[in-house]
């Protein structure tokens, strides 16, 4: 035993002096690690024999402008600068389930998931992908009511393969009969998944529209209508391909690339491409323009089974009562993108810690005083000729009378006072949610692509936020925007730093008046109402647009002989 804690003792000390200590000795001190090598050189000073770094420079605006340039067909082609390896390219088509009031409801849908299918230049769909796979690549497509989108981000690079490559997704697909009747399940299953999932609110957002829009535009369906599944084929679909996808109604959007070189690649692959359903122009578009009509659509269905497992959710009644608002070519869509945010909301088990929403008006006056609901959000719905601005609330059937009530008093005080203070809050939350949501790439995408679609040019983030000053951006030192890319107020602006959030004279500002104003002439509309669950106690349309139409916002009161 003696002899073991000896030896041990010559390992901790070393062999002695013939010995070696490198494997229990002290560490060897690196010169890289230690800083060593440059004692007496401040943190603030570069070192010396370092390369000098080179950092992305700033030109001009950084390029912020986008650049739009029409072909000769009149496809229009814009993009936008942005430092990075990679880019997101994509079309955009003036097509989706609003234009299908002629045709079967579907056809969008179905487009949507025969995207990227085999074309005259690609055998299949894995062929595309392993192309894209080449440049570090991923493809997508999404349609909404009035925009379809096939999008791909990849290398810079690889700019050329990637435009070619949209150009056959979207001018040459095959719509071959196997991959039809594939799309065919694929639109089965996921209508099954949507009225089975316990999250309604795809299903609502349908039925709400459907009510307020009854059979027009963005009132139709945008999910194809199950008897609507075996009618679709090739020949419906190039009927509707023939009329809506032309260069006219399409946008080839880049961001992430240089203009010059995307200009050339949309000449070189979308400049006099013929289609796969011929080259005949549109004879039929539809170009109706949305009628808000009112309305409500129930769905009564048993919803204590949607969730199963050890901790289901409880059976709930959701229902979403919605106004009509405006578009967002209008002046009046800031107001009512403010007011949409003042309102706030979500779920009373919603993830996010503190200050996510919290001091909303649907989280203090509903969430906080009324521990029975289970969900009040607010959604801002905005198109280019209608908007509808909508409330969701979920509770027990047997409270379902008294949550439409909590509703409809909150559309009513929308038009009542605003707190300066709360009214604040919502602006800076509103630019700090466009400025932060504008960071990825993907979504600066989509904003310069539907812009251009819509009104052949782009609003920067810059130019939006002078439409929505708060304290933090609302100083007496802006200008107009000019090609410097600064902000400076050039109207003698005088108010004190403490007080400018109120200045009613600085432009542009959105003001307590306006709230109250784009919520009055909200609240004379007629309401639309989605219901869905158990709807024994849902008021009558009436009641609730009585309500709607009260100083209170109180339904009227129900009298029974027996209970």
């Amino acid at each position: 035993m003696a002899a073991a804690v000896l030896a041990a003792a010559r390992l901790l000390r070393g062999a002695g002096a013939g010995g070696s200590r490198p494997r229990f000795g002290p560490p060897a001190y690196r010169q890289f690690s230690s800083g060593g090598a440059y004692p007496s050189i401040p943190l603030s000073s570069p070192l010396p024999g370092v390369p000098k770094p080179v950092f992305a420079a700033v030109d001009g605006q950084e390029k912020f402008e986008t650049k739009v340039t029409r072909l000769d067909n009149g496809l229009q082609v814009a993009s936008q600068n942005k430092f990075g390896q990679f880019c997101t390219v994509g079309i955009l088509v003036n097509s989706g389930s609003r234009y299908e009031a002629k045709y079967l409801s579907g056809i969008a849908h179905f487009l949507e998931k025969l995207a990227f299918s085999s074309t005259a230049r690609f055998d299949s769909k894995d062929e595309i992908l392993l192309t894209l796979e080449k440049h570090g690549g991923i493809c997508d497509c999404q349609t909404s009511r009035d925009t379809t989108m096939y999008a791909v981000s990849a290398d810079s690079k690889g700019l050329d393969t990637v435009v070619g490559l949209l150009a056959e997704v979207t001018l040459h697909p095959r719509l071959t009969d196997e991959e039809i009747e594939m799309t065919r399940m694929a639109v089965q299953f996921e209508l099954e998944d949507l009225n089975m999932r316990p999250d309604p609110e795809p299903l609502l957002t349908e039925m709400i529209h459907e009510a307020a829009y009854r059979g027009n535009t963005v009132g139709l369906h945008r999910f194809c209508p199950i008897e609507n599944i075996p009618k679709i084929n090739q020949e419906v679909l190039h009927s509707y391909l023939r009329n809506y996808y032309t260069p006219d109604r399409m946008v080839l959007a880049g961001v992430g690339v240089e203009h010059e070189h995307l200009v050339e690649c949309a000449e070189k692959y979308l400049l006099g491409a013929q289609p796969a359903w011929g080259s005949a122009g549109a004879v039929d578009i539809d170009r109706s323009v949305a009628q808000y009509t009112g309305g409500i659509v129930k769905l009564e269905r048993d919803m204590s089974n949607v969730s199963l497992g050890p901790t289901p959710i409880p059976e709930l009644t959701h229902i979403m009562v919605g106004l009509e608002s405006c578009s967002f070519l209008e002046e009046d869509f800031i107001p009512f993108a403010v007011l949409n945010m003042m309102m706030g909301g979500g779920g009373s088990f919603s993830a996010g810690g503190p200050g996510k929403g919290m001091f909303s008006r649907l989280y203090l006056n509903v969430l906080n005083r009324h521990h029975w609901m289970y969900n009040a959000t607010s959604y801002h719905h905005s198109y280019e000729d209608t908007g509808l601005l909508c409330i969701h609330a979920s509770a027990d059937p047997r409270q379902v009378r008294e949550m439409v009530e909590i509703i409809t008093k909150e559309f009513i005080l929308m038009g009542g006072t605003v707190d300066t203070v709360e009214l604040e809050r919502a602006k800076t939350q509103l630019m700090s949610m466009l400025m932060m949501n504008l960071e990825s790439r993907p979504v600066i995408f989509e904003d310069v692509g539907r812009q251009v679609l819509a009104t052949q040019s782009r609003k920067l983030p810059q130019e939006l936020c002078m439409l929505i000053p708060g304290t933090s951006t609302h100083d007496p030192t802006w200008k107009e925007w000019s090609s410097g890319g600064f902000l400076k107020r050039t109207d003698g602006c005088k108010v004190p730093g403490e007080q400018r959030a109120v200045c009613s004279d600085c432009p542009g500002n959105v003001k307590p008046d306006d709230i109250q104003r784009v919520a009055s002439k909200m609240l004379r509309g007629k309401p639309a109402v989605a219901a869905l669950g158990d709807l024994t106690n849902l008021p009558t349309y009436e009641h609730i647009q009585v309500a709607l139409s009260s100083r209170d916002g109180r339904l009227p009161r129900t009298y029974r002989l027996f209970r």
